[in-house]
Order: C-alpha cells, then structure tokens, then sequence
C-alpha cells in the first residue's frame, strides 16, 4: 500500500479499541476502500477476531433483508444447534421473521436492531468480532436501516466492530446512519507518482504525464490506465485514447474493462453475465454462502486478462472490482441478459424471491406460471417488510398477465399496497393504469383511486358514490363466496355481529372476494368520515344486499362506526373476541377493529399491541396503518390522562401525515391535538387548530371533522368560562334532550352540552338531554358514555337524593378511574353542589380529589375553579412546579436548528439524520422542554441556558 500511512493507523486503532464502535469509510470507486477493508480483516484476524465480510450487491438492492441475511447468516443459528438458547425469545422471534423461518409478522427496525445487537454480544461474548461490509451503497433499505441502527448502538456491545465502506458518488441509506466517518481522498501527488513508477516502470514520459493526470491520485486508475492506453495505442495519440477530462473516471475504468471483455470469446462472457447478475459472485466468500449462487465455470481466460480474481480463502472466483460487473452487463445484449435470467431462475427456484425476479427479467411475452410467481413473491415481500419491492412485483405480474381481468386485478392490488405505503402519486398512477380506458368496471381500480380521493382530498361524496357503484357491481358480477362467516343480512345481524368475527379471504383462495371486502371497508370508512344520515343509510342497505358476502367483520364495523348510540350495544364483547388473536392479522385489520374499540371505550387493552407494532408498519412502509395506531394509541393517552404523552404521539402522527401528503389524517391529527389544547386550558391554540380543520372540512362535508371542529370549539369555550359559545358548540353537534342519528360526538358531548347548559340558565334542557342519553340506553353501550350519564344526571338532578345517587353510580363504575378527567368534572359538579346544599365539610370529599386529579392532568381552567371551591371551604390547595430534564447532546443540537427554523428535512441534510429521526429526536425533545410547537422552543432554550451551560 503506499500512501496510506494516517488509514492504515486509524483503521489499526480502531480494530484494536476494547470498545464496540462502527466506522464508515467513504470515498470514489477505485480509491482504494476495499483495499483498506482487507488491510482491516487483516489485523483483526491476526488479533484473534472472528472476520464476517459481506458485499453489497446491486441486484439485490430491491430484496428486503438480502443484505443483512449476507452479513448475519455465518452467526445465525439453527434451530437444536448450540448457542441458539443464548438469544432472548424476542430476538429468536425476530431473526426468524426477516429471514422468513416462520411466518410470524416483521418487526420494527427498532426490534430487529436490538435482535441483532444480541445476536452480536452473544457472539462476541467468545471471541471478538469484526463485521466487515463493501459496497455498502448497494445494501437494500432495510438492511441498512438495521445496520445503522446497529452501528450507533455497538458502544454498549463491547468486542463488537462493524467496518463499512460506501462510494462518494452514489446516493445511500448510509448518508443519513450519522455514523462516523473516514474519507478515503486520492493520493497526493508523490504517492501518486510512486505507485504508477513501481507498476508501471517503462512508460514514457507523455504518456507518464498523461496517466497521472488522467487518474487524478485514483489506485485503480494508476494501475489500469497504462496497459489500457499501450495495447489500444497504435497510430493514435495517448489523449485521443484517455478521452476528455469530463468523463467521470469511474467510468473511464468502466470501459478499460469493457475493452477486455470485449476480446473474449462469447461462452466466456455468458458466464460472466449470469455471475454478475447473480451477484454472488461478488462476495468474499467467508464461510458459507446464505443462498446458493451461481459458480461460473470455464473462465480462465477472464482470470488470465484481470477481470476476475481467484479468492484465497475459498478458491471461489469473484470479479476484481465492481466496475467489471457494470461492464460485463452494459455489453451484454438483451437477449443474452434474458438467457442469463432464465438460468439464474433454475438456480434460485427453491427462493420464491430471488426466482421471481429472475423471472420477470427472463420473460417478454404474457406467462401466468410467471405472473403467479410475481404475485406470490410480492405477498412474501410484503410480509417481511418489503412493501415497495411488492408494487414492483406486482406492476410487472400485470405486466406478464394473459388476460385482461388478472392484469386489472394485480394493477389495483399494487396501486392498494402502494396506497397503504402513502405513495400516493404512484398509487394513483397504478389505480389510472388498471382502469379500462373509457369504462368504470374495474373494482381493484376503482379501490385505489376512492382511497387516494379520501385520504388526499377528503373527497367524502364523490368517493362514496364511487365505491357503492363499485360494490353493487361486483355483487351484481358473482363475486367469491366466504367460506366463513355467516349470512349478515338486515334480519341476522345482531347474531352476526355478536359471533366470533373472521378474517376475510386471501387473495389467492378469492380474489374478487378479497377484493370486495377491501372495497367494503373503504365504503364504511367513507361514511365514517362523512358522518351523515344518509351515507349511512346507503351503506347499511348495500350490506344488507351483499347477503353472505358481508362478513361479520364488516357488520362489526357498520355497527361501531356508524352510530354506537343506535347499534352499539353488545358490541364491545365481539370486539374483545376478534381481538384475541392480533397477532394473525393484517395490519389494516388490527386498525380497522381497534377504530371498534375506540368507538365502544374499550381501546386499553388493545393499546400495548399498537404500540408494540406502530414502528413496524412505519418501517416495513404501511404508513396508513401506521398513522391510524398513532391517532389509536393518542386518543387512549388522552382518554387515560396521559396528556403529555399523548401531545408527543399526536405531533409524531402529525409529522407524517404531513410529510406523505395525507391530508385527512393531518387534519383529523389536528382536531386531536386541539382537543387536548382546549383541556388544558390553551385557547389561542385551540381556536388556531380548530379553525384549519373546520376550513379543510366543512366545505368537503367531512362531518367526522366538523363535528370534532364543534366539539373543540365547546371544550375551549367552557375552559374560558364562555358557557353561552360552549351551549352555541354544542347544539351545532346534536338538539337538546336528543342524540343525533350518525353524529359520533353527540354521545361523547354529553357532560359539555349539559354543563354549557347549567350554567347559562337553562337547567330544563340540561335536565331533557341527560335523561335522553339514559332513555337511549348509553350506558349499556359503553364504560365512558356509562360515567358520563349518570354524571350528567347527577349534575341535573332534581333533588339531592337522587343527585347522590347518580354520582355514586358514576364515581364506582369499575371503569371510572380509567377516565379520569371526566370522572374529576363529575366530581367538581357533585363538590359545588354539595358546598351549597350542605357546607364546605362535606364539599372537601368531593372537591379535592377533583383538585388534585385536574392538577396532574393539566386541566388548567378546571383546575382553577376546583381550587377556588376548596378556597370557599377554607383548603388553600398547593402545586409543585414541574422539574426540567435535560437534553442530550444531539437533542440539543436537533432543537437548536429547529428553532432557527429550519425544516426536519433540512435538520437531517445538516446533521445527517434522517428526516423520521429528526422527528423522533423533537418527539422527546418536546416533553422535556415543556412545549408542544416549534415555535416555542427558542425560548425554552434560552430559559434552561440560563440554569446551566449549554451542552
């Protein structure tokens, strides 16, 4: 090596720490990098380390996982074999998930970094270990999201080192890892010089000049240049040859390789393509190989002109340098590339994956034995957290499909999956695509495209006509009968819905039948957000029509989405069945019948397993499936109290919607975050995010918006003490002494409407709406809507007796303690009350747990009056002052340039984060401060400088 002096220690230094550390080397192709690997796997074996290398791959960059499987495979052990046992459950459970050893769902990349981080101490814990990857640039997304994830954490994995070398010139996940780095520069000009004497001794002066100034300090132009330019040289001039400086020297080198394939013979060259496409011949080869690759036979010739190289540990023939294999398949001609596919697909046929896509690469004209490959690789993806592999999968499934129906088909379950990731634009593009030209009878299509019109535009109407029309149609057409489920007709559907709910069919067993069920679910989403009478009534009598098509999943759904004053009833129990087995189900399923659970107050139990997933379906690219377990895990935060952290889950939630062009789910997002600033006593807050959604929805009809937009305009009001604005609120929502059909906040307005009421003068009507809510039988609905009737008949009661004995129903409620901000409004009103009637002795039981209750919460306009009713019976109340935590070094440094202003995109470009971690960093920098907007945190900052130093 010459020239390397300050590498050659950095990298002794580093294999040599007792402490676990990543390093990332970043420099051009042909700079030398893997030279500095080699040099690194080197030392460290001498120092007794055990050595896994692994290469990245450009034909692999499209398979989820492919490049850590490469990486890991030599540590992973089998099932009965030694060492397994030493792994945690969690990590077993993981590992064989991304490595699709059982069919259990993907984790999170958080869950499979820390199973990896196991599996690394549980190795280094007998021997130190040296990770070693090339070609990084090439791993695919998720590979190197783990490995990032890896290499920040391994100073906590003492004996653990992970190496990886990236190219300058070629965008990857490693850009954002925040890693540290080592530039590999070109050589200066001496070391330069003295590499090309050593190699290159008989040049001529010229040419001598030209070389170096061709390679610009490049190892591997200095070394390939000269021979290149000598046997091309003839009549022409050394510059004709070298070209002009504009060329990019990679691809300079590139064509120096192309020259010397091009005088091989053509058998010889036909098994370079199929190695290079196959890519296994690319890697070192330290221990066994964690799929079967193709060895390329009969190419000695390749070895004798210096495109391959024998590798030493193993004898496996590996091409010297990247570059080569980019040559190798630039030359190849198309038919010769489809030759070279159908060979790899023999040799992968035990991969569903890998065969596929050699597959889709080998076929020109229409297959379905190929189709059906794609589509079943694209499910397989998708289950390991491969969404955006998938839709490519399966475009090209349609691509390669007989018949027009099967391509529709395979076009609207890419455009769905495609939807669920939030690529919205791509969606739209794949649903236009599997539409008939001039006709509406696609049914895939047609689901694609009312999704994107729902979630992107709030499109309510026009969406539910759409989706109708298209429902009827495959009805009307035969679609697939369910196995399971019972026949849901108007007449069965209470025996329906308290059944056992089941899955609905795989697309494989009935695709007209999964697609029917899909388009089901939207039209019940459609309808919920539209909140109206007359969607709903639509949408019941098409069910209804749908006979034993209707699953018992979608009775459920009709039934707590819809009115649960009306049809929710009973309910909750179907919904703690069908939760039992979370773990089977789709994602969008679990979201689906967690949307149940909200409705029916039942949420809780359901939250550890949102939470457990919501960083999986992020990761694996089910953004909407993602974002809904935020807004779930956000409203039962709320529900329970937890109104800090809900803050923090609502602003995440807000993030992505708005970063993946969501605008229903950002402004639904809004609404929640402006409910919790109307608690807590921020007006101003609340008056700003009330009015962008009432803006954006009103005008579409999203009565699910408008009447949360009302519902926030009332708790504001009552938190300013405006009782007449909260009264004018609250019958925009539903009358006086009635509970409006399909209007989801009637019920749960309950406690505002009366106590808006009260306290303007009209005690008749609070008294009329609070026996409504018992006559329509809320309390056998839900645990919350059960303490908030018998509250709001204690607050109206007409004598004291019977307002005691509300108030002792509402207060032992098994499930009073689990709301506990209505429960300390019951009690304020119950404690006012009784100072009156019977002195402020009695009133302290009552009033200070509601004090002191409102104080954790936050409740600051609650909290005051209670604390001027104890003032009343002689209690002076005190509050202990929050304690401030403080920052990280790189939460510091996320807030300060968010409160210079810039964007998390921008903070991430900066600091090299990502923009999701920047918004994770602000998730937990929020809470600590104290504040909730970006807006706030320059001042936050300047107060805890005062305190103490800046870190």
């Amino acid at each position: 090596m010459v020239g390397r002096d300050g590498e050659r220690a950095r990298l002794s230094a580093f294999v040599q720490a007792s402490d676990g550390q990543a390093l990332l080397l970043r420099g051009e192709a042909g700079v030398g990098k893997s030279t500095l690997l080699d040099l690194a796997a080197r030392i460290a074996a001498g120092d007794g380390h055990l050595v896994i290398r692994a290469t990245g791959v450009e034909a692999e960059t499209e398979l989820p996982y492919a490049g850590l499987h490469q990486l890991l495979y030599p540590l992973l052990p089998d099932a009965g074999q030694p060492g397994r046992e030493q792994l945690n459950a969690a990590a077993r459970t993981a590992l064989d998930a991304v490595f699709d050893r059982t069919d259990g769902p993907p984790p999170s990349v958080m869950a499979l970094g820390i199973a990896v981080l196991n599996l690394l101490s549980s190795t280094a814990s007998k021997r130190p270990l040296l990770l070693v990857l090339d070609d990084g640039q090439w791993l695919d997304e998720a590979s190197a999201d783990v490995c990032g994830f890896v290499g920040r954490r391994l100073a906590g994995s003492p004996g653990v080192k992970l190496l990886v070398a990236v190219r300058s010139d070629i965008a990857s996940r490693f850009d954002t890892a925040a890693l540290p780095e080592a530039p590999v520069g070109a050589l200066a000009d001496a070391d330069a010089t003295c590499l090309l004497d050593r190699h290159h001794p008989q040049l001529g002066k010229q040419l001598r000049g030209l070389v170096l100034e061709t390679a610009r300090g490049n190892p591997l132009a200095l070394l390939e240049l000269p021979a290149h330019t000598t046997s091309q040289l003839g009549d022409r001039a050394p510059e004709d040859l070298l070209g002009p400086h504009a060329v990019p020297l990679p691809r300079r080198i590139q064509e120096v390789y192309a020259t010397r394939l091009a005088r091989l013979g053509d058998t010889v060259r036909a098994q370079l393509l199929t190695g290079a496409l196959d890519g296994t011949a690319a890697r070192p080869g330290d221990g066994p190989a964690p799929t079967p690759g193709y060895r390329m036979r009969g190419v000695d010739e390749a070895v004798g002109c210096g495109l391959l190289v024998v590798e030493p540990t193993t004898g496996n023939l590996v091409f010297r340098h990247p570059l080569v294999r980019s040559a190798v398949v630039q030359l190849a001609g198309t038919d010769e590339r489809r030759a070279a596919h159908r060979v790899l697909a023999h040799v992968h046929r035990e991969n569903p994956e890998r065969r596929a896509t050699h597959l889709a690469a080998a076929t020109v004209d229409p297959d379905e034995e190929v189709a059906a490959a794609l589509e079943a690789a694209a499910r397989s993806a998708t289950r390991r957290g491969g969404a955006r592999m998938a839709v490519s999968w399966l475009t090209r499934a349609a691509e390669l499909s007989e018949n027009r129906a099967d391509r529709s088909r395979r076009l609207g379950d890419a455009a769905y999956v495609a939807g669920q990731a939030d690529r919205l634009g791509q969606a739209r593009s794949l649903a236009l695509a599997a539409s008939t030209p001039g006709t509406d009878d696609n049914p895939a299509a047609v689901l694609a495209d009312a999704y994107l019109a729902l979630y992107q535009n709030g499109d309510v109407r026009a969406t539910h006509r759409q989706v109708t029309a298209a429902v009827e149609r495959l009805r009307d057409g035969g679609a697939g009968r369910h196995d399971t489920g019972p026949t849901a007709s108007a007449a069965t559907h209470s025996a329906a819905t308290h059944s056992a709910p089941t899955r609905s069919a795989r697309p494989d067993a009935d695709p007209n039948g999964e697609v029917l069920d899909r388009l089901v679910s939207l039209l019940l989403a459609v309808s919920q957000y539209a909140g109206s009478r007359t969607a709903w009534h639509r949408t019941h009598e098409v069910l209804t029509s749908l006979g034993d098509l209707a699953t018992e999943r979608a009775w459920l759904y009709a039934g707590t989405w819809s009115d649960v004053v009306r049809h929710g009833a009973g309910l909750a129990e179907a919904v703690e069945r069908a939760a039992t087995n979370l773990e089977h189900q789709d994602p969008w399923d679990v979201t689906r019948l967690a949307v149940s659970a909200y409705h029916l107050d039942v949420l809780s139990p359901l939250r550890p397993y949102l939470e457990r997933v919501v960083d999986r379906e992020l990761d694996t690219g089910a953004t909407s499936s993602g974002i809904v377990m935020l807004h779930l895990v956000m409203l039962d935060q709320t529900a329970l109290g937890q109104w800090d952290a809900a803050e923090r889950t609502g602003q995440r939630a807000l993030a992505l919607a708005t970063e993946t062009g969501n605008e229903l789910f950002a402004h639904q997002t809004r609404a929640y975050l402006a409910q919790l600033a109307a608690v807590r006593g921020r007006a101003q807050e609340a008056r700003d995010l009330q009015a962008a959604v009432d803006a954006w929805a009103r005008p579409r009809g999203v009565g699910f918006l408008t009447q949360l937009a009302d519902a926030i305009g009332a708790t504001t009001a009552l938190s300013a003490g405006d009782y007449e604005t909260a009264f004018l609120y609250s019958i925009g929502i539903t009358a006086p002494g009635a509970l409006r059909p399909y209007a989801h906040q009637a019920s749960r307005t309950l406690l505002d409407l009366v106590e808006a009421a009260l306290h303007t003068g009209r005690a008749e009507l609070a008294r009329a709406h609070a026996q409504a809510a018992r006559d329509a039988g809320l309390p056998d609905v839900s645990p919350r809507l059960a303490l908030i009737t018998h509250g709001a008949l204690a607050m109206t009661a007409d004598d004291d007796g019977e307002a005691a004995e509300m108030y002792a129903r509402a207060q032992s409620h098994p499930a009073a303690e689990r709301f506990p901000f209505e429960l300390a409004r019951i009690r304020l009103a119950h404690g006012i009350r009784v100072r009156r009637t019977q002195g402020g002795a009695a009133a302290r039981t009552f009033l200070a747990p509601a004090a002191e209750a409102l104080d954790r919460l936050g409740a600051t306009a609650w909290a005051a009056r209670a604390h001027a009713e104890l003032r009343a019976t002689g209690v002076t109340p005190h509050t202990a002052a929050p304690t401030a935590v403080p920052l990280t070094w790189q939460e510091r440094r996320v807030a300060d340039l968010a409160a210079a202003g810039l964007t998390n995109k921008e903070i991430g470009e900066q600091i090299r984060l990502s923009p999701r971690t920047v918004s994770a960093h602000l998730y937990r920098v929020f809470p600590k401060l104290g504040v909730t907007t970006r807006a706030a945190l320059r001042d936050a900052l300047t107060r805890i400088d005062h305190h103490s130093a800046a870190p």
